[in-house]
């Protein structure tokens, strides 16, 4: 465990009377034009302009049963459902997601050290890269509840004390992405405005936000008007494919009452030189299985 350097100038205030859009003051590719990895300049530059990159086959199918399997094992580990790692449907109670599984199991763990995984994440973020957070998400037919809007970073930021947007997500699917289960959806464009939201953090808001989010969610006026101008993306595609994006992109799903479950693996990297500080709109730090302050880089 490594301890959290002093906060810095707050860039990105939020959670306070009212909701406030900021430019974005951080680059969004930080590497230097030419550096060398798996993506190609053409994939950079579409980064820098959307906020995020889909790409239709990361993994193999032979990995995809692999991961799949080691999801399904995860989730039906009766001694898994009592950790605190693991958040249930509100109306169902089954799994919803499981946090820390790059440290819960070496399968997960390999893929997060996978140089086509971090090698993409380095290139993005121009530095080396540590596990800010893991989880495999479920979404199993018949009324599987969504994600409702949010960015990311508003959340890292006030939450977990990420200073910068410099962290990067991707979401690799383990099940096919229908245009009807459930599927990720992002505002192109949005990364580059910051939407402060209003309203204070609870404490312990993360028992509650991991079900439902309340705390940081935009009002239906804001998200009304960045739809507006940046309209939405529905990412659908087969088992291996990822979508990987920026951290501050508005996004979110809806609810899977499809027969078709939806599962992926996903992945949060940040640079080493964006460690957390304190939270810069909560009361205290959130577990280290949400935001990890190990900032030990990945080999």
């Amino acid at each position: 465990m490594t301890t959290a350097p002093e906060r810095t100038a707050d860039l990105y205030p939020t959670r306070g009377a009212e909701e406030v859009l900021i430019e974005r003051k951080d680059p969004v590719v930080w590497s230097a034009p030419g550096t060398q990895g798996p993506f190609t300049g053409d994939d950079l530059a579409g980064f820098e302009r959307d906020g995020f990159l889909a790409i239709e086959q990361l993994i193999t199918p032979t990995e995809v049963a692999e991961y799949h399997a080691e999801l399904e094992r995860l989730i039906n580990d009766p001694a898994m459902r009592a950790n605190e790692r693991s958040i249930v449907e509100p109306r169902s109670q089954e799994i919803r997601s499981i946090f820390e599984v790059h440290k819960l199991s070496e399968v997960f763990g390999r893929l997060a050290a996978d140089p086509r995984v971090v090698g993409r994440a380095r290139q993005i973020l121009g530095s080396d890269v540590y596990v800010h957070q893991s989880r495999i998400n479920v979404k199993p037919g018949f009324g599987a509840s969504g994600f409702y809007w949010h960015s990311d970073f508003e959340t890292w930021h006030a939450e977990d004390g990420l200073p910068n947007m410099r962290t990067v997500s991707v979401s690799i699917a383990l099940t096919k992405n229908h245009d009807t289960n459930g599927g990720l959806m992002i505002m192109p464009g949005s990364h580059k405005t910051f939407l402060g939201c209003a309203g204070e953090t609870p404490k312990d808001n993360y028992k509650k936000s991991l079900q439902m989010q309340d705390a940081g969610t935009p009002s239906d006026e804001a998200l009304t008007g960045l739809a507006a101008d940046y309209g939405i993306r529905l990412f659908t595609g087969e088992a291996g494919s990822a979508t990987w994006f920026d951290c501050n992109a508005m996004h979110g799903s809806g609810d899977n009452i499809t027969p078709y479950p939806r599962s992926n693996v996903f992945l949060v990297f940040n640079s080493v030189e964006n460690a957390a500080v304190e939270p810069f709109a909560a009361p205290v730090r959130r577990p280290e299985f949400i935001g990890a302050r190990d900032f030990t880089p990945v080999k």
